[in-house]
């Protein structure tokens, strides 16, 4: 069983960059794959979620040449894609298995979707019921509510819909197989979710239009998408977080993050960290892939507690694990509400970042759509948690915000479970190992 030991006492210093966006990277790979001719895709993600939409891809005719630096995606076109000889795993990626079903929904041909145990546990009735009513045929177990999905291509229809949640894989899934549909659909969400989907249509010239808070998308373009000499991906914020977060809870340190990704539906964390008092500046901003991307330097700064309502959740709802953190540690109480969608993600982080921290001498009381979290920095420890043997539970983003935890611990941590960082951020340990001056 993989495991970390975090040993305190060291500031973070320096210039790092981290893998490039996930969310964007399983988008470029789609997006490249239905485009006509070979298209490059530069600072891709590496990790096990990516490279199973890799495969994915490679399964359904796509050929995909791999290096460390950038993947050569032979795009076959919107109509190129051809039947996969067996089911397609796309491992632990929720974003993977729902936009997958969504594209495949409108093919002529048949596919299984299948991932790992979390996968299979986490809600797929989100999207399996809109694309249902564009006429799609798909089963599953709980009649389409868990993975396995067998999806049965067929002929689409355009809707009219509107999400009950502000969801980027609800609506990107609906968006991919609209482009398979006939006629205009019509998306709608409660608040605005991670806008990437639409970004990189409009990257590729692929037409969306805005009409207020709806989404509108016309079916099947005569003659698709043209493939791109470069795409160049931002860095992953979500990845980027750990260390803003652990910059800022560290005295004496001084981080600059190179080439990250700051799009505004992402970036929740910075608006909520800059309230708690951290010392964040955005440097030599600029433009990739239809992204706006930034360095970002970190100063240590002491934190106070705030209060983060549904309206920052969409923007907040990967890095709430290691905003925790943060929290944990600041003068004063955060508290957290209208977060119940953290409940279904790979593990019930609400529920696992609660007993971990407490593990760790945090003081939190858990709500069902949030928490309570009295920060420790007006104790005697001076906003200091206690070494700890923590758990992962198999997700990647509580592994790796109970390292930067362990920094602020009086005595060395450790975590079990840590081999699921792997599916985001492979090289997570010998970044933050780099940064306190440990080369290795």
């Amino acid at each position: 069983m993989a495991s970390l030991t975090i040993t305190p006492g060291r500031p973070l210093q320096g210039t790092i960059s981290v893998p490039g966006d996930k969310s964007i990277t399983h988008r470029a790979i789609i997006l490249t794959a239905l485009a006509n001719g070979v298209s490059r895709v530069a600072r891709y993600c590496r990790g096990e979620d990516c490279l199973n939409t890799i495969r994915a891809f490679q399964a359904l005719g796509v050929r995909i040449d791999e290096s460390v630096e950038e993947l050569r995606v032979h795009g076959k076109g919107l109509w190129g894609l051809t039947e996969p000889g067996g089911p397609i795993d796309c491992g632990n990626s929720g974003t993977g298995i729902r936009l997958l079903t969504g594209l495949l929904a409108g093919q002529d041909f048949f596919t299984v979707l299948t991932g790992d145990e979390s996968i299979r546990r986490r809600p797929m009735g989100r999207i399996v019921k809109p694309l249902r009513e564009m006429g799609a045929i798909i089963a599953g177990r709980k009649g389409g509510e868990l993975a396995p999905l067998a999806v049965t291509g067929s002929r689409l229809r355009a809707i009219t819909y509107a999400s009950p949640v502000a969801s980027a894989q609800i609506k990107s899934a609906v968006l991919l197989a609209a482009l398979f549909a006939e006629g205009t659909t019509r998306i709608t969400e409660p608040r605005l979710s991670r806008d990437h989907t639409e970004r990189m249509f409009r990257f590729f010239g692929i037409g969306t239009r805005r009409e207020e808070t709806t989404l509108l998308v016309d079916g099947r373009p005569t003659v698709g998408w043209n493939a791109v000499p470069q795409l160049v991906v931002p860095g992953d914020f979500s990845a980027a977080a750990f260390f803003i977060v652990g910059a800022t809870i560290v005295p004496g340190s001084d981080v600059t993050i190179q080439q990250v990704g700051i799009n505004p539906t992402r970036t929740g964390l910075l608006d909520v960290m800059t309230s708690m008092g951290a010392d964040i500046q955005l440097l030599n901003r600029r433009e990739e892939a239809g992204e706006p991307i930034a360095d970002i330097r970190v100063r240590s700064a002491r934190l106070r507690g705030v209060a983060i309502g549904s309206d920052l959740i969409p923007q907040t709802i990967d890095e709430f694990p290691i905003l925790c953190v943060a929290a944990a540690v600041a003068e004063g109480n955060t508290i957290i509400s209208g977060a119940e969608e953290l409940r279904v993600k790979e593990s019930d982080r609400i529920a696992t970042v609660t007993a971990e921290l407490r593990a760790m001498g945090a003081q939190i009381t858990e709500k069902p759509d949030g928490m309570v979290v009295r920060g420790l920095g007006t104790t005697e420890d001076n906003g200091r948690l206690q070494a700890a043997r923590g758990r992962s539970h198999g997700d990647h983003r509580v592994a790796m915000s109970l390292a930067i935890a362990g920094l602020t611990a009086l005595a060395p941590t450790v975590i079990d479970e840590t081999a699921c960082i792997e599916t985001s951020f492979p090289d997570f340990h010998h970044t933050l190992l780099e940064l306190l001056g440990e080369r290795r």
